[in-house]
């Protein structure tokens, strides 16, 4: 480059973003009960449309509350771990299994506000049993501890430590308003966040399969149709994951996305395989979106995901 034509620049370079919420509702059992997508939302912080955190998350739990009630369980992440989100949960009356940090502190049975390790501290569990770790595709002997507790801003409220200890990982530290009366009370509350794993999924799923890090355009009102259109090609994706669909499923992949790795065939959901067979499905044979709706015949009708 010629001198003084290009100045490169001094320091990071920082490119502001949007945040990206969602609620993903999923069932106990993995195998007959696929996710399904229930809301996104995008916001930012900056410009005339800044938004705030807390508010976007609570817009998100007063819709929950409006459709479920106390119909679902609400599984919440370390991120939720505060005095505030305890206390609308409360409020609303919600089941909830709320992931603790372990520094966070906690009242116990004698009246003591003592950080969560420090109250699980010594205390054998209740039980043991071999759990299937899905995430790293193996068996792990893990015990379940559950201990009274309350909080020093909601005393009125009883809570219980659910603490799941596996060998070899760090504990979790849950918190509910569940009752629990035994072990299978506890270990029921340990699956049900086991099941929290889904919602990485679905950000593992829209970055890389559909691209949903990377939108082309720049002004919000056309970004936020493009993020909607691709999160209804992904709720529509998912639907596809139902037990109800399988020979469809297995038709799709041995038909136009077939692979004969192992980790293809071991795969349960191939999920970028399924949106890749969809896709050639719909290049070579154009649905008639017109024609299903009764509208007639149209010129031209090519879709892709």
């Amino acid at each position: 480059m010629k001198k003084g034509y290009y100045t490169p620049p001094r320091g990071p370079i920082f490119v502001p973003g949007l945040h990206w919420l969602a609620v993903v509702l999923v069932g106990c059992d993995q195998s007959a009960d696929p996710p399904a997508l229930a809301c996104m939302r995008w916001w930012t912080s900056r410009g005339a449309r800044a938004s705030f955190k807390r508010d976007e998350q609570a817009k998100l739990l007063l819709q929950g509350v409006l459709l479920w009630g106390r119909e679902v369980m609400h599984v919440f992440d370390q991120g939720f771990a505060s005095s505030f989100w305890l206390g609308l949960l409360v409020a609303f009356s919600l089941r909830f299994v709320l992931r603790w940090k372990k520094d966070y502190q906690l009242v116990d049975e004698q009246g003591q506000r003592r950080a969560a390790w420090k109250i699980a501290r010594g205390k054998r569990g209740w039980q043991q049993r071999l759990v299937w770790d899905c995430r790293r595709h193996q068996w792990v002997m893990a015990s379940i501890l559950a201990l009274p507790v309350t909080h020093p801003d909601h005393r009125e409220q009883p809570l219980w430590l659910v603490v799941a200890r596996r060998k070899g990982g760090l504990p979790w530290y849950l918190l509910t308003a569940e009752p629990i009366a035994n072990a299978d009370d506890a270990w029921r509350i340990m699956f049900a966040y086991a099941r929290r794993w889904q919602i990485e999924l679905t950000w593992k799923e829209n970055k890389s399969e559909l691209a949903f890090q990377s939108p082309r355009v720049w002004e919000w009102e056309p970004r936020e149709k493009l993020l909607l259109l691709a999160a209804l090609a992904y709720a529509f994706l998912l639907t596809l994951l139902a037990p109800f669909y399988t020979l469809l499923r297995r038709w799709l992949l041995r038909r136009y996305c077939h692979r004969t790795g192992r980790h293809c065939r071991q795969a349960h959901a191939p999920f970028a395989r399924m949106r890749m067979a969809l896709s050639r499905l719909w290049q070579s044979v154009p649905p008639h979106w017109e024609s299903l709706s009764g509208r007639g015949q149209p010129t031209v009708s090519v879709t892709m995901l």
